[in-house]
């Protein structure tokens, strides 16, 4: 990690951090980005694998889409994560892209980070001999192809804390040729015939993923079979996602897809866990 931080710095802005290339690689080839020297992470050994930790899973950076698609570990633990995983773009971009490497990117169309951002995830990052800090995934997340990574500062792990027993997580998308136009994640758990606790996130259809609060207080106390609640917090997610026109579609257009996700999103993790 020292080394690979301090050559970035050498470097400057001639220089990117490399371990799939799902993106970057792209990007260079179509001409929209140029870097003199590429620092390849890939052997690094502290930046792989999944652990478990405090009650969560500590996930290194440059592990792939593949291994958490497939990991004992998160199959066990946390079965929604292999499942979201499981729909990012195809086999091909899931064996060498990485967890990290996505949500470095902060491309506005992600899954990762739509679903990491509605179980509360920070991120770990390192600057050489300076250690470490941690960082909520909200505020890494800076907005479109920007993240809160200081230079020569690499993302080190994801530390994704496990819901409590009883809480359902349900990820729903609709993409167009493999790239997400909308992206929602659902989390609820009920008590005593209520919804004791949810979350939604919103993300593909704004700058950056985004919590819908005020869908969540709606439903916060609310009756699992409350159908006003849930068209209630469906067009507040739909309000709070910031839909923008792009090449997926208008901003109206995108605000529907949202919610009709939510709902059908919500329906399923009341199903199960009411």
């Amino acid at each position: 990690m020292e080394e690979a931080t301090a050559l970035l710095v050498e470097h400057g802005d001639g220089a990117a951090a490399y371990c799939g290339g799902t993106e970057l690689l792209l990007l260079m080839k179509l001409g929209f980005a140029a870097f003199d020297h590429l620092v390849d992470l890939k052997g690094i050994a502290e930046l792989h694998g999944v652990e478990a930790e405090n009650g969560g899973l500590r996930i290194g950076a440059i592990t792939t889409h593949r291994e958490l698609e497939r990991h004992s570990l998160v199959l066990e633990q946390l079965p929604a994560l292999a499942a979201m995983e499981r729909e990012v773009a195809n086999v091909r971009v899931r064996t060498v892209g990485t967890l990290g490497g996505n949500l470095c990117f902060s491309d506005p169309h992600s899954d990762p980070a739509t679903f990491l951002l509605a179980l509360d995830a920070e991120v770990e990052t390192r600057q050489g001999a300076r250690g470490g800090r941690r960082v909520s995934i909200r505020d890494f997340l800076v907005g479109p192809y920007q993240v809160a990574l200081e230079p020569g500062e690499l993302l080190a792990a994801v530390h994704l804390p496990l819901p409590r027993p009883g809480t359902v997580v349900v990820h729903d998308k609709l993409a167009f040729h493999e790239r997400p136009a909308a992206t929602v994640t659902c989390v609820a758990r009920t008590e005593n015939g209520a919804i004791a606790e949810a979350r939604v996130s919103v993300g593909s259809v704004g700058p950056s993923p985004v919590r819908a609060i005020e869908a969540e207080a709606t439903l916060t106390g609310a009756q699992p079979g409350d159908e006003e609640a849930l068209a209630r917090a469906s067009e507040q997610a739909a309000e709070a996602a910031g839909a923008v026109d792009d090449s997926m579609g208008s901003a109206d257009y995108k605000a529907q897809l949202v919610r009709v996700l939510v709902r059908r999103g919500l329906a399923r993790v009341l199903a199960v866990s009411g």
